[in-house]
């Protein structure tokens, strides 16, 4: 899988991809991570990206221009399955989501600033919108390494227990169940004994009641969309 990622703050991705699960995806060959910045396509000699918005209202807007050069020569390059944008007010990101980009071949994160986007990249290039909730952030870049640690870790392979992801929170829609390890007994407080039985079934039987009873307590809006 490849992504692209393009920014006016490549730097600010070097500690999430350079560590734990990313970094070995990317040593593995599972993952590309391209970071692009978006000032080197500006056609002006101060590599400015942002300029006043037409009409009325305060903030700087994203040009057009530097945006679509470098789409278009990564397109150019190569074919997208999606040119996601991380805003605000696009879809809320959740696991279904993160499943399904997990399964393509190359995407394309554009990282917004100031009041956003020239409309017209979204009317001409975007193809999905992204947010990953209801509040908003100073960039698109911190949005784009949530999207990318999300997917990468779903690649087959990246991760050393196979089913460790399948046995996420929400992948099932639940959350999950409580988890232990040694010491059984700390000062007291103790595993519960169905862990240490041995039976597997009846392991696996109370951890799905736990995590059904987790997601009641907890998010019970999961249970309401079934």
């Amino acid at each position: 899988m490849r992504i692209d990622i393009l920014t006016i703050f490549p730097e600010m991705f070097d500690g999430p991809f350079s560590h734990s699960i990313i970094k070995r995806a990317q040593e593995k060959g599972l993952v590309e991570l391209h970071l692009h910045d978006i000032r080197n396509y500006a056609q002006n000699k101060h590599r400015r990206v942002d300029d006043y918005a037409y009409g009325h209202g305060a903030g700087m807007v994203m040009m057009i221009q530097p945006i679509a050069d470098l789409i278009d020569k990564l397109k150019a390059e190569r074919t997208y399955d999606e040119i996601i944008f991380l805003t605000p007010d696009g879809m809320v990101y959740d696991q279904r989501e993160a499943n399904r980009l997990s399964t393509l071949g190359n995407i394309i994160l554009l990282c917004g600033h100031y009041k956003g986007i020239d409309e017209r990249l979204r009317e001409h290039y975007i193809t999905r919108e992204i947010s990953i909730g209801d509040y908003v952030l100073s960039g698109g870049e911190l949005a784009a390494a949530v999207l990318a640690d999300s997917i990468v870790r779903l690649i087959p392979g990246v991760l050393g227990d196979e089913t460790s992801a399948l046995s996420d929170s929400f992948q099932d829609g639940l959350l999950s169940p409580p988890v232990y390890t040694r010491p059984a007994d700390y000062k007291g407080w103790k595993v519960p004994d169905i862990l240490l039985s041995g039976h597997e079934a009846e392991i696996n039987k109370w951890l799905m009641e736990k995590a059904e009873e987790r997601t009641r307590q907890r998010r019970p809006d999961l249970l309401e969309e079934d």
